[in-house]
């Protein structure tokens, strides 16, 4: 997995493809799995604290959607 863009970089056409088929997603889990691969972005947003837009991420078939400061962060998935 690997940081591909934050909303601000994109367009809201692309937004929207990127979004497209999302659910919700547990963030515990989610910020258990950046700890693990995306160690730097882990620190650099300091996810060890308490982060108040935990419940608007998301997840799809190409995206982990992590909405942190009001910024979404698409992660993308790698196949294994």
């Amino acid at each position: 997995m690997y940081l591909e863009c934050m909303c601000s970089e994109i367009t809201i056409d692309e937004w929207e493809q990127k979004m497209k088929g999302s659910r919700p997603l547990n963030y515990s889990w989610l910020r258990q799995r950046i700890k693990k691969h995306l160690p730097e972005l882990y620190r650099s947003l300091y996810l060890e604290f308490y982060n108040p837009w935990e419940n608007q991420c998301r997840v799809n078939h190409d995206y982990y959607i992590l909405v942190h400061s009001g910024i979404e962060y698409f992660i993308r998935k790698m196949d294994i």
